[in-house]
């Protein structure tokens, strides 16, 4: 009776290691206990992924792979298969089966998970840069594999603030419900995991907005026959059109007027109307006008006549009706000055 009894046991896993999480370039060992399988075929099986099949790895004590990296011990007094892994490469991770098969359509199986620890790495369906105009909604996404999952934070560039507040925000997406052109520049997506230095990646925001026009002296004094500098500051993206006015006439560069524009950046320019050798009609009111596709601003520059030459810039630019009442020991003082002030 006890012999036909012990007939019948059919094989069992008693135990597996559990989920297991290592380094690249480590090693590890899966161990399965399996009882009452003298008479049956115990394999170690990495399970496939999508349209990869299974792998069978090992059949009772012998390794079916021929690869340097395993090695199969099997300890006959715990009925134990143990299959060590050296040299751990990502593709290594996955699920490994210990399977005992009991007849064609019949096997015991249990599993053990392997993660493999990578570094994160951002992917391709992150957002890289952005275009918006004001006001517009923009969102910005960051999506990041590796093992373990990484976290994912924003920040700004010099730690500015962020548009949703703090100098730091967590999470995939990033929601800028109406952007502002303060908001533009540039944004860090940060991926970190605790393996190895984390991911970063640039993200451009640029911000379409009309002109803001400033001048630098709303009023300039100077007297005739002299030159003088009339200065606007324009902030625009995209870059405006600058034009000056004067009495309803746009100023072109001639005799009598110097148009220059500086850009500092793409969205900053400075410009000047130089005004050579003033006359009388030329008092009065200019206007720095600058246009995009979102709008046009202006700022008013008023040219004020007065009695005493302001320097700079009129140290040097003496005309000849002015100069020619001056004393020759007056004019030799005033080319002295000229020389020493353009020389510094």
């Amino acid at each position: 009776m006890m012999e036909l009894s012990l007939a019948v046991r059919t094989p069992s896993i008693s135990w597996i290691t559990k989920e297991q999480v290592v380094d690249i370039g480590s090693s590890v060992q899966l161990e399965c206990s399996v009882q009452y399988s003298q008479d049956y075929p115990v394999l170690w099986v990495k399970r496939g992924a999508g349209h990869v099949q299974d792998l069978p790895i090992s059949t009772g004590p012998s390794l079916i792979i021929r690869d340097s990296r395993y090695a199969l011990r099997h300890d006959e007094g715990s009925a134990t298969y143990i299959l060590q892994i050296k040299d751990i490469q990502e593709s290594d991770g996955g699920d490994y089966m210990c399977q005992v098969l009991i007849g064609i359509n019949n096997r015991i199986t249990a599993s053990v998970n392997l993660l493999v620890r990578r570094p994160p790495v951002i992917s391709d369906n992150s957002t890289r840069s952005v275009v918006a105009s004001e006001g517009e909604s923009v969102e910005l996404s960051c999506y990041a594999g590796g093992m373990p999952t990484p976290d994912i934070s924003w920040r700004r560039e010099n730690n500015a603030i962020l548009p949703t507040g703090g100098s730091i925000y967590r999470g995939n997406v990033l929601q800028i419900a109406s952007v502002k052109k303060e908001d533009r520049g540039t944004y860090y997506c940060i991926a970190e995991n605790q393996v190895g230095r984390g991911a970063r990646r640039n993200i451009n925001v640029e911000v379409e907005f009309a002109p803001v026009v400033k001048a630098v002296r709303p009023r300039v004094y100077q007297a005739l026959q002299y030159n003088m500098d009339l200065e606007c500051h324009v902030e625009a993206y995209p870059p405006a059109a600058i034009t000056w006015i004067h009495k309803q006439e746009a100023i072109v560069n001639n005799q009598h007027y110097r148009v220059s524009q500086f850009a500092t950046a793409d969205e900053f320019t400075d410009t000047t109307l130089r005004v050579l050798t003033i006359e009388k009609r030329q008092f009065g009111d200019y206007t720095c006008m600058a246009t995009n596709k979102l709008g046009q601003s202006e700022a008013i520059v008023e040219l004020i006549e007065t009695t005493t030459p302001v320097c700079p810039p009129a140290c040097g630019t003496l005309s000849y009706s002015a100069a020619s009442a001056l004393k020759p020991t007056t004019l030799a003082l005033l080319a002295l000055l000229a020389a020493i002030f353009f020389k510094n």
